[in-house]
């Protein structure tokens, strides 16, 4: 984890619950939608499936093996679980997965439209851009490896007809970029009104994402 600790299975779990009710009381997934998780152990601890964020206990938050078998457990973990899990088989970092229906990454995301390089911030993402993951139906073995394939050397991603996801070494990191992700998302959809947006060019983005590499140290 970020701050150098193992933390107890008590202590992911809270945060866990708090990460969720900090997406959704900060308008990144409305209702029910969105779920969040946290690499444990052989594998992960994600938010149940249909529970409303502010009723959410750390006792509702589900264990999911690394070999996709739930604990035994009141609650189903979250249908998007098969994507959670393939994202921590696939990348070593991630540490805590953020899956949001923020509105203008899920506008984008419906358009089949990635985020360019229209501001260097794009590059918190890991990238020149944010691609869009193509089209799955959720909770599916397919739409997981289309996650997996959209993130290949990014920290982020939107998907079609869907929404959004980030990932971090911590949950607030993973807030943090999701957040950042629909703030970008929004800003392009308004150079989208406008027309005639400006891209930088490949040599700019490698240069700030070398900046970005100590960037907050």
């Amino acid at each position: 984890m970020a701050d150098g600790r193992a933390k107890s299975e008590a202590e992911t779990r809270r945060e866990v619950v708090e990460t969720a009710r900090a997406m959704s009381a900060g308008g990144l997934s409305p209702g029910r939608s969105g779920n969040v998780s946290a690499r444990f152990g052989a594998g992960m601890l994600i938010t149940p499936s249909g529970v409303a964020y502010e009723g959410l206990a750390p006792a509702d938050i589900v264990f999911v093996g690394g070999d996709g078998a739930a604990q035994a457990h009141r609650y189903r973990p979250s249908s998007e679980w098969r994507f959670h899990l393939a994202v921590y088989g696939a990348r070593r970092e991630a540490g805590a997965i953020v899956h949001a229906h923020s509105r203008h990454a899920t506008v984008l995301a419906c358009a089949g439209r990635p985020i360019p390089a229209f501001h260097y911030m794009v590059a918190a993402a890991g990238g020149s851009d944010i691609r869009c993951a193509p089209y799955a139906t959720f909770g599916t073995s397919e739409l997981a490896s289309n996650v997996v394939a959209a993130l290949d050397g990014r920290r982020a991603c939107l998907m079609a007809h869907h929404g959004q996801l980030a990932f971090g070494d911590s949950l607030a990191a993973a807030l943090g970029l999701a957040r950042e992700v629909e703030e970008l998302a929004a800003q392009y959809c308004e150079l989208l009104k406008i027309g005639g947006v400006g891209i930088l060019d490949e040599d700019e983005m490698a240069r700030v994402l070398e900046r970005f590499k100590d960037y907050g140290a």
